[in-house]
């Protein structure tokens, strides 16, 4: 064979080994690119999920359906918020993938697409308990808005084509956690009951509140008499048990708003060492008939206040239905606002004068003395001139 043949076979040789080389990196990276993005998680029917759970061990939040809706199954099956199971499923379909990583499961726990080292793990599950389908997101990429994600039942890891969604991880964050929201201007009247005493606040001019039978001598905080008697705006649990899990609790508190519209909410009250308790009701105490005279004509007026009063008393009715059997766990300083003792309402106006630069009695008794000097002065200067 000749020399330049065997030049020829030589950088043969040459290109191949190099080739090779190449290639083998290229067998050797962990993903492939994928033509276009794709949903994560294709034809789920939201029908079919019969229950969902979210994260894992101690801290897993597991909901179920029940009827028309869910509930809540590590809160006693309290009723979930239909907006925050429709917003979880949602958010779980609308995650795009950009391209395929790897499907080596040994690749998953670097990745964080364990179902132990996951940053989100939601499932869902059929009526049989079978799974139907899951999310588990893991490490975010870095310099990009997205991490790794994969289904639950698939090896496949993809990096997202978006930023990672956000998933709720307590409980309490899939119910409605709003116990009341009333207005100031709505409310006749607050009657609060402690134990050895009850008192009544009204509403007075302006933004002021009048206490019924005002100790004689004292004088109204009005600052806390308008936390108490606006108690109710914006009032949220933080925590909520069945009532039968929570016997232990003793309601010897109780607080009573009666609206203008007749409507009357009733919290009782329980503390369990730095914890607040309530129980919750309402009743609407008109009970007069909404009724029509065959041929009367109505005014605007008086057809609107038949609605307002029907309204009103489906609402009493509601809230009523939708809290009973309930225990709540309330922050504390709401619960100190719904029970305050007559002690902690009023104070005394002579103290109160004082504040405002009044003399007290010590400055009294020095210009008293004053005084009586003054007086023997003229005296003493006239027995001295006799002598």
């Amino acid at each position: 064979m000749s020399n330049r043949n065997l030049l020829i076979l030589g950088l043969a040789a040459a290109v191949m080994v190099v080739l090779a080389v190449v290639l083998s990196g290229i067998t050797s990276r962990p993903y492939a690119r994928t033509t276009a993005s794709a949903y994560l998680i294709q034809g789920l029917d939201p029908d079919q999920i019969a229950s969902i759970t979210i994260g894992r061990g101690s801290e897993q939040v597991i909901l179920n359906r029940r009827g028309q809706g869910f509930v809540v199954a590590s809160k006693d099956n309290y009723p979930a918020l239909s907006s925050g199971i429709n917003k979880l499923i949602t958010t779980c379909l609308d995650i795009q993938t950009a391209e395929m990583y790897t499907d080596n499961p040994a690749n998953h726990k670097d990745l964080g697409v364990t179902e132990e080292d996951a940053r989100h793990l939601v499932k869902f599950f059929k009526a049989d308990s079978s799974l139907l389908t899951g999310v588990v997101i893991g490490k975010p990429i870095e310099k990009s808005p997205g991490g790794y994600v994969r289904r639950v039942e698939d090896n496949k890891v993809y990096v997202m084509a978006a930023q990672v969604p956000w998933i709720k991880k307590r409980a309490t964050e899939y119910v409605d956690q709003e116990l009341t929201n009333v207005k100031r201007e709505d409310i006749n009247s607050v009657t609060v009951s402690c134990p050895n005493e009850t008192y009544v606040l009204r509403p007075g001019d302006g933004k002021t509140v009048v206490l019924d039978n005002l100790p004689e001598g004292k004088k109204l905080k009005s600052d806390v008499a308008n936390r108490l008697f606006t108690a109710l705006a914006n009032l949220r649990f933080d925590d909520v048990n069945a009532d039968g899990s929570r016997r232990d609790l003793k309601f010897d508190r109780k607080y009573v708003c009666r609206l203008k519209d007749s409507t009357v909410y009733t919290f009782w009250l329980a503390k369990d060492r730095d914890n607040w308790f309530v129980r919750c009701d309402a009743l609407f105490m008109d009970k007069t008939p909404v009724t029509k005279t065959q041929g009367e004509v109505e005014s605007e007026d008086q057809l609107k206040k038949k609605e307002a009063k029907l309204l009103a008393s489906d609402a009493a009715e509601e809230f009523s239905e939708k809290h009973k059997g309930w225990v709540y766990q309330i922050p504390a300083y709401n619960a100190e606002n719904l029970n305050k003792s007559i002690a902690e309402l009023v104070e005394d106006l002579v103290k109160k004068e004082q504040a405002a630069g009044e003399p007290n009695e010590t400055v009294d008794e020095n210009l008293r003395e004053e005084a009586e000097e003054e007086i023997k002065l003229p005296a003493k200067l006239n027995s001295s001139q006799e002598q």
